[in-house]
């Protein structure tokens, strides 16, 4: 069997940065353990796989597919930056004609429509809920230390924590953050958490006016760190509009790599992710 491959990184326009994704567009579906075992052998964050749904239809000529994303451990109910790369890889490589794509996925429905540069995704809006911090009181610590906390939401719906920093906190505080993903993951088993995204409001009056700034962490899904995550801003497009005041957003994820997310939070319930893709590499799985 031989199953072609891609590696785009997601949400940037500069090779190297943004978060890598596999895509792998099938012919057909394989085993849950086939699978597992691809993703594995990637070792990205997520590698994605698209299989057609109507056999008539091909890469090209169809206009919906089914998505499904497995880290190298598990698999996951919503990914962004390889759903990103999965329609690029539909865009570039396989001439898809048509301008926008459906995947069904275990998140519903996801649109993909070209842009003049890149591409926009229709995700699901998920909102958070405030907590008492004392209750992650663990968590917070193993996630910032001693760095002075503002605010703890927790998202139900995709069980990641989000602690905002106080606004006295300078982005570098972000940046050098180091987090231990042992001592993270041993700080919360309880199941309530799968991820905790560190965020603090940007400075949009400085250019490129980044509206906030966040970084993802996800060692209960094998991933110490996520460089760039589509997933997390269904959260925090949704809490920083209405912190904000603002429906259109500009985010930046500052992990190592780093990576711009464009944000439009909608009155029905969803949310526009938008962002660029580089492809990196381009081959041949050979079983």
């Amino acid at each position: 069997m031989e199953i072609p491959v891609f590696t785009l990184d997601a949400f940037t326009n500069l090779p190297f940065k943004g978060n890598p994704a596999a895509v792998c567009p099938l012919q057909h579906e394989l085993s849950d353990d086939l699978y597992h075992k691809l993703a594995a052998e990637m070792n990205l964050s997520e590698t994605a796989f698209i299989t057609r749904i109507n056999p008539s239809d091909s890469f090209t000529t169809g206009s919906r597919f089914r998505l499904r994303w497995f880290t190298p451990t598990t698999e996951i109910n919503l990914c962004g930056h390889a759903t990103l790369a999965s329609a690029a890889v539909l865009f570039q490589y396989n001439k898809n004609v048509n301008p926008t794509l459906v995947f069904e996925t275990k998140s519903g429905d996801l649109c993909v429509t070209q842009k003049e540069e890149g591409y926009s995704m229709d995700f699901p809006l998920n909102p958070p809920t405030r907590q008492d911090p004392n209750d992650f009181r663990g968590t917070i610590k193993a996630a910032v230390g001693n760095l002075p906390v503002q605010e703890v939401y927790l998202c139900n719906n995709t069980k990641k924590l989000l602690i905002r920093l106080a606004d006295s906190c300078d982005t570098s505080m972000l940046t050098h953050l180091k987090v231990d993903g042992v001592a993270l993951q041993n700080s919360e088993r309880s199941g309530r958490v799968r991820a905790v995204v560190v965020t603090m409001k940007g400075s949009p009056d400085c250019q490129p006016g980044y509206d906030f700034y966040s970084r993802n962490f996800a060692p209960w899904v094998g991933i110490p760190e996520d460089p760039v995550t589509g997933s997390a801003h269904t959260v925090l497009g949704s809490y920083w509009s209405d912190k904000l005041g603002k429906k259109k957003l500009l985010a930046y994820q500052c992990s190592s790599r780093g990576g711009e997310l464009e944000l439009e939070v909608r009155d029905d319930g969803r949310i526009n992710i938008a962002g660029q893709t580089v492809t990196i590499l381009q081959g041949t799985i050979k079983l």
